[in-house]
Parts: C-alpha cells; structure tokens; sequence
C-alpha cells in the first residue's frame, strides 16, 4: 500500500467494518468462479457409473453450491447481503475429479465474487462429504474467480496462463 491507499474494510484506527454501500446504484453484475476435487482413479469411476453409495453426488453438489451462495453474508462477516438473482452451479466427472463451475448474478450495489466462490466451495465440500466413505484422498483445489462483470470496475478475465493446465 502506498501513501495515502487504504483498504475499504479497515477505519482509520485499523479496525474491520462493513463498507457502506448505499450511496451506489444498483448494475447488473456477474462473476465466475472454478474449483477442483480431486479424486482417485476408483472414485472417478464410482462417479462415473453412478454407484457412489451415497448416491447422485452431482445432484447433490449442485444443489448444496446454490444453497452455500445464498448464504455467503452468513459465512463472511463483512460481505454485504444482496439480491443474488441467478446461480449456476456445474459439476463434470473428470479423470482427476470433479470439476466445478459457478456464476452468481445479481443486479445490486456490490459484486457477487464471494457468492461465486462460495457455490464453487459448498458444492466441493459436498462432493467431498459424498465420496469421504470410499476415497479419503478427496481434495478440493484451484478454487479462483475466472471472471466478473459489471460495476464501477467493469469486465475482468483471469489471464489463461493463470488458469490451472484442466481450466485452460
């Protein structure tokens, strides 16, 4: 931080705070975000003919993706409660694991970045949670925002070279 930066979330006397976002006009606003379990091979079969005893794994992570992203003010205690509009949660069986894409939308005062991140980290947590009995080298990696739009910041892409080698 140079002179006279600060960061939005700290007061002057350095405390945390919620920054006030009120006097901002509400854009549409989006942001993707990926992750990766990884799995053993065994796992990744089990996923793949559906014999997981748990059951639909995929199903499930998806659902528990959306259900984490509207919970994201509750999890992060300075994230702003917003309207999230839209969340798409996809999970692909891969050779190294699952796969998981999120995009939250939204159209009010402040981005849905940690809402996309959540989704992506509910869903992992709950492949993680369905496979735990059958691989316990389950892993979530390569969580990272891969997009936004939107706000007084506008469009960003992450570079390809920063993706992971399965994202590119």
């Amino acid at each position: 931080m140079t002179t006279g930066e600060r960061f939005a979330h700290l007061r002057d006397d350095g405390t945390a705070h919620m920054v006030d976002v009120t006097a901002k006009q509400p854009t549409v606003r989006e942001a993707t975000a990926i992750g990766l379990v990884s799995c053993a091979p065994g796992t990744v079969a089990a996923l793949r003919s559906g014999t997981v005893p748990k059951g639909d794994v995929l199903a499930i992570a998806r659902i528990a993706g959306i259900q984490a992203a509207k919970h994201t003010p509750d999890l992060l205690p300075l994230a702003h409660v917003i309207g999230l509009h839209g969340c798409e949660v996809d999970c692909e069986v891969a050779d190294d694991g699952v796969r998981l894409r999120a995009t939250a939308r939204t159209a009010d005062r402040t981005g849905v970045e940690m809402e996309a991140l959540t989704a992506v980290m509910g869903a992992a947590l709950a492949v993680i949670d369905m496979v735990k009995g059958i691989d316990r080298s389950a892993a979530i990696r390569d969580t990272m925002i891969v997009s936004k739009a939107g706000g007084r910041s506008g469009e960003w892409r992450r570079p390809a070279d920063e993706l992971p080698t399965w994202a590119r």
